[in-house]
């Protein structure tokens, strides 16, 4: 059976594809500092109006991940779809053993994704993984100084709950025991989750903490012929910075490919 067309489905619908030619109004939050302006917009709530921006899309940002649509439940574009369903078909070509995992899901469309290549492929024996503060991200830790300017914890968002991201799986019929979600700081999930091994390993953390917690306890967990996958390597400075040090530090080598303008990807040779 050839279940191709139902992912290309399931990548356009991900990602909003449909609405990218329409006009979208997002309500303008009051942090005007003005108490005029915060009256005005209090009694247009009252009257059940709302001042909004106006956004439009181009299609070859939403394919790239260069914008941040309002209605999809991911941001990373089409091409970073692509390249967790060509990693997916190399581990299981080559039989790589291990579960699925996201450091990062902001609403879940990355791990969604995962899944349905499981589902597709009619795999019930790995586990997708599903790590996530769900309050957003955490402010700058004084430990890590590349972060010491980070304002993403500010990044309201950026802030999508457990109970959202679940609903998120259950919309596309993607929900069972066999996606398990890590809520907290990755500090303190990462390290007493009861993951053995992973073969797809996806980090969207942003910040340097973030990143560094799941390298320093995801990575080693990784499957020679495994894949790791950094969202934010060509796009966040302070995410670059953590990989080039555990990379420099643990002495890997293997080439690191683009996935697209952002995003990098490596296989695990060693």
């Amino acid at each position: 059976m050839n279940n191709q067309p139902y992912l290309d489905l399931i990548k356009k619908v991900l990602i909003d594809l449909k609405r990218v030619d329409q006009t979208e109004y997002w309500p303008v939050k009051s942090n005007f500092g003005t108490r005029f302006l915060e009256n005005a917009l209090y009694l247009l709530k009252k009257k059940r109006v709302k001042l909004c921006h106006v956004r439009t899309y181009e299609l070859s940002d939403r394919i790239e991940g260069r914008d941040c649509p309002r209605y999809a439940d991911t941001m990373i574009g089409l091409r970073r779809l692509e390249n967790i369903e060509y990693c997916f078909n190399e581990i299981i070509r080559n039989n790589i053993p291990g579960d699925f995992i996201e450091t990062g899901v902001w609403r879940g469309g990355a791990t969604i994704f995962m899944k349905a290549l499981l589902k597709s492929a009619n795999i019930e024996d790995r586990i997708v993984w599903v790590a996530d503060s769900f309050e957003g991200l955490p402010r700058p830790n004084k430990k890590y100084q590349a972060d010491k300017d980070s304002t993403f914890h500010s990044w309201t968002e950026l802030a999508v709950s457990l109970e959202s991201v679940k609903n998120n799986f259950n919309k596309y019929g993607l929900l069972d025991e066999n996606v398990i979600f890590l809520k907290g700081w990755f500090k303190d999930t990462l390290p007493v989750a009861p993951i053995t091994n992973v073969a797809l390993l996806r980090l969207d953390g942003d910040m340097y903490e973030s990143t560094w917690d799941a390298l320093i306890n995801l990575y080693p967990k990784l499957s020679v012929g495994g894949y790791i996958l950094i969202d934010d390597y060509n796009s966040v400075s302070n995410c670059k910075k953590a990989v080039d040090d555990y990379r420099k530090q643990n002495n890997i080598t293997e080439e690191i490919q683009k996935a697209d303008w952002s995003g990098v990807f490596w296989k695990k040779l060693k």
